[in-house]
């Protein structure tokens, strides 16, 4: 199911986004209060879940601020089934930079952010993943990981679908219950590429009894990665040992260094190698940053496990706090670059432009390089200084698991600001938590002095607090990585003082989060009564301020006449319904005679209402031709003085085309969308040429038109309007340029247009017209300097350069106040055409 809806999402045009519920139910609090802003973020619109889950899934979306939709699956597949659709109209597809999906970072310091990555980035990230563990299809994947983390979603998934490799899921709580059971996986399947995060070794070296394995045969396994978590020494050595006697070969042991932000992988040990161990002396590491080897006799080393080299196509550099690169064995910020490096986070400037450092990306770690080696050292927001000491909680962490009464895995270790309000308030102290079963006042004592004495020997200093919680207490990630600053905002609060939220009862804590979601739901109610409202009000004053108007201009049917009734009718539906409608910009011009085209952006069906407002002087506008297949709409249409364009048909469009120029010549002033159609997406498309063409055949100027907030008020695809501000800008009319401007040697196709198939481009431009923006000018128009052709097409050729000089300089400046993004490499109208001589294509809404 989850693969289905994964790409069914992808294919229908959305954006999936994958989340996990919740691991456990005593932070089932915490976990809302983290889903509810990665939701709020994405501005998703539906949860997609499974009956088990359900019920949380509804909390969670009670707790939303807009409207959440749930269902599973087989409700989704139902209701497709029972409105028909087989074979749906799925347009051209997505790009290689469209966003493939959003992956939220973990947030073991701070709130997940969600990485931007793109079918670009994906398939880069795998290619370079192959490569570097010479994948093919002769592999077998096994895999419990998650599938919405990246190395199941991602290596695992997304790779058996790149590269053809058989793939063997099962789930994770499959292996969480009994950890041989992926081991028997492999055996069963020959796999050859498995892994997972430190704990899923650690779990089979340590809890996998010998009568589970009995006949086991590792053999068939050579590359078993072990990443997302930091990767522990002990773990590898005991994972070895345990399994050589099954057919496991140490070597095959792969630590892998990787991150969200770089689509997946970034460091990969090579294949074959196995581990490298590192012993650093201590007290450099933590005074100077300097990873020095340690002596044989030292007892209070440091171990570091390489992660690696960089895989084909990746780089990576240590700065410093100055953002120097640091030399090798100092230990600084982790930064890399690469060819799968996503371009930032889904709504979050501030923590994109943290990102970047140049063109290398900050990835959050500490790390020191070795012989071309990485060795991560810890995550920079995890560090503690004190006293001028760097001191790493990880090892702390670990080490504190082996004690006896404390949980392995389960011991955080972070400073954070002394509560209450004595004289300590607000200082910083070292904190340790640790999970314990322990019950009796005796040994708890005996665990709290272990771990002091534990610090001593670590740290080289005590802590000042050492918290016993119950189990479940320590927060972590989806992969298992202590959220150290969590835990620091829990302790701040003073939720760990007593471990109050583990001792409230399961169903006092569903009672509140039941009651925390009343609020946001009253408020979506409301919000969905008041757009209901404005919705209703709108419809009922366009019906009231428009049908009289329309139908005096139908039948009185006098082109300056009709756009009066438009221009009276769009004012007044825009001052019923409290819709602000500003206008800026050269206004003037506009207000004087002569003839000139008009080009605004197309986001919305209310944009020819929009401009008849703004613009007082009587305006023809240019619609597609479909619309006159409606015998109301041409008698309308026909009457205010509409001029037609055919977007397919290459005889009508010419012929449409000369229209154009016609009306240029007898002194009207023409409304045209160069983007020939709408998307519900931001974005400016790329712009059809006939417009520019007529203009520059009557030497007419382009007065260029910005629309801001027509999407926001009536998007593509809804006739349902919302409460939006409308601004217009109106730029100063553009002459075409002069001949003598435009260089011989200069390309018929400039920046700004997206070159089409040249082998039936020419048939579409013709003499002045070119429905598809194009990368060469009409038939039989060569250079400047070229042989003449005469007629029409020299006509052409002398045209065309300084039509697209125009369209270019007008686009421009469009694209410049617009505030949208540049879809200059997006042709929907190619793929229309495509569908529509398909027998495919329905037509749409009254777009102008």
């Amino acid at each position: 199911d989850y693969l289905r809806c994964f790409f069914g999402v992808q294919i229908a045009g959305g954006v999936p986004l994958p989340i996990y519920p919740p691991a456990r139910l005593a932070q089932l609090e915490d976990h809302l209060r983290r889903h509810e802003r990665i939701l709020e973020n994405a501005d998703a619109e539906w949860l997609v879940t499974f009956d088990e889950a359900r019920q949380v899934s509804r909390l969670l979306a009670a707790r939303a601020s807009r409207r959440l939709r749930v269902a599973t699956v087989r409700e989704l597949a139902e209701a497709g089934a029972g409105a028909g659709v087989s074979d749906p109209d799925l347009g051209a597809g997505p790009g290689p930079d469209d966003v493939a999906f959003l992956q939220y970072t973990s947030g073991s310091t701070g709130q997940p952010k969600g990485v931007v990555l793109t079918h670009r980035n994906v398939l880069a990230s795998l290619d370079a993943m192959a490569r570097a563990l010479s994948a093919s299809p002769r592999d077998v994947f096994v895999s419990w990981l998650p599938l919405y983390h990246d190395l199941g979603l991602i290596a695992a998934w997304l790779g058996s679908v790149v590269y053809g490799f058989p793939l063997v899921l099962m789930s994770p709580l499959t292996f969480l219950a009994r950890p041989a059971r992926w081991l028997r996986a492999v055996h069963r399947h020959r796999g050859t590429l498995s892994g997972g995060p430190n704990f899923a070794f650690e779990l089979c070296a340590r809890r996998v009894a010998d009568e589970e394995i009995e006949g086991l045969d590792l053999s068939s396994w050579r590359v078993a990665f072990n990443g997302a978590e930091p990767v522990h020494p002990d773990t590898l050595g005991a994972f070895a040992a345990r399994f050589a006697p099954f057919g496991f070969d140490p070597n095959a042991l792969s630590p892998v260094y990787g991150l969200a932000e770089a689509t997946l992988g970034v460091a990969f040990t090579p294949v074959g190698r196995g581990p490298l161990v590192e012993r650093v002396a201590r007290g450099p590491l933590q005074r100077e940053r300097r990873a020095a080897p340690a002596a044989a006799g030292d007892g209070t080393a440091l171990r570091f496990v390489s992660s690696g080299v960089p895989i084909p196509g990746f780089e990576v550099r240590t700065v410093d706090d100055g953002g120097r690169e640091t030399p090798e064995r100092v230990e600084g910020r982790l930064q890399f670059r690469g060819p799968s490096t996503t371009g930032g986070y889904y709504r979050d400037r501030a923590a994109t432009a943290a990102l970047f450092d140049g063109d290398w990306l900050e990835s959050g770690d500490l790390a020191y390089v070795a012989g071309g080696e990485l060795f991560v050292t810890g995550r920079v927001k995890d560090i503690v200084i004190r006293a001028g000491r760097n001191l790493h909680p990880y090892d702390f962490e670990q080490a504190a698991g082996d004690l006896a009464g404390v949980r392995r895995g389960c011991v955080a270790l972070f400073s954070a600001r002394a509560r209450g309000g004595g004289p300590e308030a607000g200082t910083e102290r070292l904190v340790a938590v640790a999970e314990t079963r322990e019950t009796d006042p005796a040994r708890r004592a005996e665990v709290r002095a272990a771990l002091g004495r534990l610090a001593e020997e670590r740290l080289g200093q005590p802590v000042d607090e050492t918290v016993l919680a119950p189990p479940h207490t320590v927060l972590k990630t989806s992969s298992g990585k202590i959220r150290r600053r969590a835990m620091a905002e829990r302790y701040e609060s003073g939720e760990l003082s007593a471990a109050a939220g583990a001792a409230r009862p399961l169903w006092l804590r569903i009672a509140r989060l039941a009651a925390g979601g009343a609020g946001p739901a009253a408020r979506r109610a409301a919000r969905r009564a008041g757009d209901l409202a404005f919705a209703g009000w709108f419809w009922s004053a366009l019906a009231l301020a428009g049908t009289v108007p329309a139908l005096a201009a139908m039948a009185v049917r006098r082109p300056r006449f009709g756009y009066a009734c438009v221009r009276a009718a769009a004012r007044a539906v825009f001052r019923l319904t409290g819709v602000r409608l500003t206008v800026e910009g050269a206004a003037e011009p506009l207000r004087r005679g002569g003839a000139c085209v008009i080009a605004s952006n197309h986001a919305s069906y209310l944009d020819g209402l929009v401009l008849a407002a703004a613009i007082a002087r009587p305006v023809r506008f240019v619609a597609k031709a479909e619309l006159r297949d409606h015998p109301l709409a041409r008698w309308f249409l026909d009457g205010i003085g509409v001029l037609y364009v055919d977007r397919f048909d290459t005889a009508r469009s010419v012929a449409h085309a000369g229209g154009l120029a016609e009306a240029l010549r007898a002194g009207d002033r023409v409304a045209i969308f160069p983007e020939g159609t709408l998307h519900r997406m931001p974005g400016l498309l790329p712009f059809r040429m006939g417009a520019f063409m007529a203009a520059v055949e009557e030497e007419a100027p382009v007065a260029p038109v910005v629309l801001r907030g027509t999407r926001s008020l009536m998007r593509d695809g809804t006739w349902f309007p919302r409460r939006a501000a409308v601004h217009v800008r109106i730029g100063e009319p553009v002459p075409p340029p002069a001949l003598e401007s435009i260089p011989a040697a200069e390309p018929a196709s400039e920046s700004g247009s997206v070159p089409d198939d040249s082998s039936d481009h020419a048939a579409h431009a013709a003499a002045s017209s070119a429905p598809f923006v194009g990368g060469g000018p009409p038939a039989g128009a060569g250079s400047e300097g070229g042989p003449s052709g005469g007629g029409a097409s020299g006509a052409a050729r002398s045209l065309w350069p300084r039509a697209v000089r125009l369209r270019n300089e007008v686009r421009a400046w469009m694209l410049a106040h617009c505030g949208e993004p540049d879809l200059a490499d997006r042709n929907p109208l190619r793929a229309l055409a495509e569908r529509r001589a398909a027998g495919k294509t329905k037509t749409g809404g009254p777009s102008t």
